[in-house]
């Protein structure tokens, strides 16, 4: 029987509470980084004149995330996932702060203190992964439900933070901005600390976990994932969708705007609309997903979130038309990481999870960091049509395949509660 159903009365309380402190950790935190990405970038432009060190301190922040998510798991089983959340946030709130504090910080300093968030934010990222199962459990909800509604809450998040950061420069200047960013973070530890207790027994041991070797324990999650076909599967297409995904909002879109309208506002418009479809795609699949089959769902939605996007570009002018196939393409997107963020629960043992999800991340956004590269480089070479069109066509093409391949009586998850049969409904 699904652990959904155990809890009732009192403790069903308690749990519901818990998980709207969890979510709601998970979008302050957001919001805050998110006006970051904004303001420190502006704060290097404006105090160094220097394009190279804007881009400089954006990988500051990306790469650190990316690593520590992976090779400080092993670290955080030790030290616990609940109490490594609180301490990651309360610091990444310190170094926000004293960038904050710092009129005249050089950019050696603000780098490392960038840097510093950047790897915490990574290792609290992936405490709140591991967290999020257990909480869900606790509060009676299914977790294909949680992980959507976690999704949805952190698109949200995103489309209204980059604004409201610009709002923060304005009225308050970058380093005045970046003070939001500490006050969030501070906000999700006191969240997370006062209401959110996982019940017994369903968080990583730490003293196994201090019994294992560092190395033995990264390998432990890598051999896990590696010897899983089908989510090997899942994370190599969606990688390919995030590849593919900025290459279209960072390079293909602005550029087609360029040429053909020369007017910057159409860009936000396109990736606006894109917002808002992945916004309604998130509420539609809270309130159907559990009832879809979920590996199909998985396959049709990777089908239908990219390519028509990239053709459209390619095929036509009309930015009507653009415009309409965008919002539907972010519906079809919304359904791709609850469904994998689903599967992840169900096949992954609690003990793994942390591990497993950190290589996950690294890989999906790895991608997202080569895709706008490659895009530019092709642009460059061949054009800005045919490399659409060129880049489309490829997207469909690989995104086809799993479709092609799909079969009846593939995993499908209607409900991946831990049923012990560890989340396998069907052939793998």
């Amino acid at each position: 029987m699904s652990t959904v159903s155990e809890a009732s009365g009192p403790s069903r309380t308690a749990g519901r509470v818990g998980l709207a402190a969890l979510l709601g950790a998970h979008v302050v935190s957001m919001l805050g980084s998110v006006v970051t990405t904004v303001a420190v970038p502006w704060l290097v432009l404006t105090s160094t004149g220097s394009a190279a060190k804007m881009g400089l301190i954006s990988a500051a922040t990306v790469f650190p995330a990316l690593l520590a998510g992976v090779f400080a798991t092993p670290l955080t089983d030790r030290f616990g996932i609940r109490r490594t959340m609180i301490v990651a946030e309360l610091t990444s709130a310190l170094a926000m702060a004293a960038v904050a504090a710092t009129p005249e910080i050089g950019f050696l300093p603000l780098a490392a203190l960038v840097a510093v968030k950047g790897a915490l934010s990574g290792v609290a990222g992936r405490a709140q992964h591991v967290l999020l199962r257990p909480v869900s459990d606790a509060a009676g909800m299914q977790i294909i439900r949680t992980t959507a509604i976690y999704d949805g809450t952190g698109n949200l998040a995103m489309v209204t933070a980059a604004p409201l950061g610009g709002l923060l420069i304005l009225l308050l200047g970058p380093q005045g901005a970046i003070w939001f960013d500490a006050a969030s973070f501070t906000l999700s530890a006191v969240l997370v600390g006062l209401l959110v207790h996982p019940p017994a027994g369903t968080m990583p041991d730490r003293r196994a976990a201090a019994g294992e070797r560092y190395l033995a324990a990264l390998r432990r999650g890598a051999a896990h994932l590696r010897q899983d076909r089908l989510l090997v599967g899942m994370l190599a297409m969606t990688a390919v969708v995030n590849l593919f995904t900025v290459a279209n909002y960072a390079v293909f879109v602005p550029l087609w705007v360029q040429e053909r309208f020369g007017a910057v506002p159409a860009v936000g418009l396109i990736l606006g609309a894109f917002a808002c479809g992945a916004i309604v795609g998130n509420i539609a699949f809270t309130i159907v997903g559990p009832k879809l089959p979920q590996y199909l769902t998985f396959t049709v939605s990777l089908v239908l979130c990219v390519a028509p996007r990239q053709l459209t570009l390619g095929l036509t002018d009309s930015l009507a038309v653009v415009l309409v196939v965008s919002v539907l393409c972010g519906v079809t997107q919304a359904a791709i990481r609850p469904i994998l963020g689903a599967m992840l629960y169900a096949r992954v043992p609690v003990e793994l999870q942390n591990r497993v999800f950190g290589m996950v991340s690294a890989v999906t956004g790895s991608s997202l960091a080569v895709g706008g590269t490659l895009a530019g480089l092709t642009v460059a070479g061949l054009g800005l049509t045919p490399t659409i069109l060129l880049s489309g066509s490829l997207c469909l093409l690989i995104t086809m395949i799993p479709l092609l391949r799909y079969r009846k009586g593939a995993p499908t998850l209607a409900d991946t509660g831990n049923d012990g049969n560890d989340g396998n409904d069907g052939e793998r």
